[in-house]
């Protein structure tokens, strides 16, 4: 069986679930009307509120359009297979899915390494900050960011997509370009080197900068007042906490995807599988909405005022 035979996938994962697949049905759209709600409602007050036109809640906008588009990917592809009787995929939409979750993740990391050295600058280099973070390089940064997670999640699909496959099974309830990839008759050695390769640049190098502004950020924080160690800590702590949440669901999925996990219990692999694309943009929305003081007060007054 070659690429040409391919017309499409089946998704493995899925069990039977009976009639419970109508409740598994309305947890999951009501968790996306959730998620939906809440993103839209933190954009939409970032962008009515001039007072909110600041490098970290611009960056944090970024992030938030990034958790609709990560979730799109997702939620509307699971309701219609959860309903399903046969639970297979086309081989264009298999690959738009695969850009899709793996662009957003892709943003995710090089966003919150963009927000770490915001903080960076605000907390370590006062005096240079207004003149660093101008309007016009915030717009940069976040062009580049999207620019750049679009050039290096398209090039694996460019390797993956000619491949002449021996089969059309994958064992996950979504698309996994790896999973396609171990699928192939003939050698994958160029789309393994580059798969490593791009979660390196994907991961690593972004939570390597993270990594070093908090260590900056921290020599600061504790060679200067209490005030400043509150106020550092107050803006940090939900920025690392998202890091922190996204990092472990990311990292389980890489490992399952790369090892054999069979000896995982079937639902607990769906449920980690899906944990990094579920939790963290319901994650995000709360835990910036009730921890940054500015958007928390905004939120109560349009809604108890």
């Amino acid at each position: 069986m070659n690429s040409t035979q391919v017309s499409y996938f089946t998704l493995a994962a899925y069990f039977d679930t009976g009639l419970f697949k109508y409740l598994y049905f309305m947890i999951i759209l009501s968790l996306y009307m959730l998620i939906v709600c809440s993103n839209v409602l933190l954009i939409v007050v970032i962008c009515m509120n001039r007072s909110l036109h600041e490098p970290m809640y611009l960056f944090l906008c970024s992030l938030f359009v990034n958790e609709l588009y990560g979730s799109t990917a997702l939620f509307p592809f699971l309701l219609v297979q959860i309903l399903s009787d046969i639970h297979t995929v086309s081989f264009p939409l298999c690959f738009l899915q695969i850009f899709c979750v793996y662009s957003y993740a892709c943003v995710e990391f090089t966003n919150l390494a963009i927000m770490s050295y915001d903080r960076y600058l605000a907390i370590c280099c006062p005096l240079q900050y207004n003149t660093r973070m101008a309007t016009h390089k915030i717009t940069i940064l976040i062009a580049l960011t999207w620019l750049y997670a679009s050039v290096l999640c398209f090039v694996p699909l460019t390797l993956s997509v000619p491949l002449q496959l021996c089969g059309n099974v994958i064992n996950k309830v979504y698309c996994d370009n790896y999973a396609i990839v171990k699928l192939a008759c003939f050698n994958t050695t160029l789309n393994n080197i580059y798969g490593l390769v791009a979660t390196a640049l994907t991961i690593v190098c972004p939570v390597s900068l993270i990594f070093y502004t908090y260590m900056r950020i921290l020599k600061v924080c504790f060679s200067g007042s209490k005030q400043a160690r509150q106020k550092a800590v107050s803006t940090c702590t939900p920025h690392l906490a998202s890091l922190l949440n996204f990092s472990f669901g990311a990292c389980f999925e890489i490992l399952q995807s790369r090892f054999n996990m069979s000896s995982v219990p079937n639902m607990l692999r769906v449920f980690l599988s899906l944990y990094w694309l579920t939790c963290q943009p319901l994650f995000n929305p709360v835990m910036y909405g009730l921890n940054l003081s500015n958007i928390r007060i905004i939120c109560k007054n349009m809604f108890f005022v």
